[in-house]
């Protein structure tokens, strides 16, 4: 099982550089990188994990200027974001970034998306929460025509691209490896099975009756049962936990870090070296 690794990294904490080679050094998987790009401070949507929102999440680097400082200091660690919040981006700049990085990378990089618990947020880049899903889906296809290899035009309900030049691809394939976050529920699997290649449970909790029931919606969808990829993500790792992943298949696991600085991030990833 590959031993991966995310972190909230912010003007305070452990610098993108230093992280990535102590991973490499270390013989760690990957980094995942989250987002967001403001926190409005009057804000009703409640902080998913209960009681007050960490002060990390307002100080978030962006996690493509990051992925990409690590990606010039090494050479095989996996790069990735958990989570892109896809519908509060411009579909043809995202599109170029990630192509950019994957290519510069050598074809590292793993996109996670998801959809946000932050209305507010959201409302600021002008997504209507109720079609969020939807617009991130025609997002998420409107990408992969300009990362197609002949001039690709998209019609969609939320936004169309004309065919076009768009260059570099991404090294990893006609589209980089793109996971989904987001509690189980038909809505979620329907997207994993229409345009990604796994899903990024968050916690990795319930995945005994979870993973069934999608594995029963990607092969409805006509995906090959064995590419059906699950990655346990911000998981706080124990031995027992590590066991039942691998019993359900899953061939990658991403560990939570703190949003500290050198020293404890390290100490940690001292502790996290045993399941290397």
């Amino acid at each position: 099982m590959r031993i991966s690794t995310t972190i909230f990294l912010t003007d305070e904490t452990i610098t993108p550089t230093r992280l990535a080679r102590e991973l490499e050094e270390r013989g760690f998987a990957g980094l995942y990188l989250p987002e967001h790009t403001h926190i409005p401070v009057e804000r009703t949507s409640p902080y998913p994990a209960g009681g007050d929102l960490p002060p990390e999440y307002g100080r978030t680097l962006d996690p493509f200027v990051a992925l990409g400082q690590a990606a010039a200091v090494t050479s095989a660690l996996g790069l990735g974001t958990g989570i892109t919040l896809l519908a509060q981006h411009d579909p043809i700049a995202l599109a170029k970034q990630i192509a950019t990085l994957d290519h510069l990378s050598g074809g590292r990089f793993t996109l996670g998306v998801g959809f946000g618990w932050n209305r507010e947020e959201a409302a600021d880049h002008g997504v209507e929460w109720s079609t969020r899903r939807d617009l991130s889906r025609d997002r998420m296809h409107l990408m992969r025509a300009l990362w197609a290899a002949e001039p690709t035009a998209y019609q969609g309900d939320f936004g169309s691209v004309r065919a076009s030049w768009a260059y570099p691809k991404p090294a990893s394939g006609p589209a980089p490896r793109t996971l989904v976050g987001g509690a189980a529920g038909p809505k979620l699997f329907s997207h994993i099975a229409d345009y990604a290649d796994g899903w990024l449970p968050i916690g990795g909790r319930g995945l005994t009756e979870s993973v069934p029931v999608l594995r029963e919606t990607w092969e409805q969808a006509g995906r090959d049962p064995g590419t059906l990829q699950i990655v346990p993500y911000a998981v706080l790792p124990s031995a027992g936990k590590l066991a039942r992943y691998a019993e359900l298949g899953c061939e990658e696991v991403v560990l939570q870090l703190p949003p500290a600085g050198e020293g404890e991030v390290l100490r940690v990833l001292d502790e996290y070296g045993k399941y290397v």
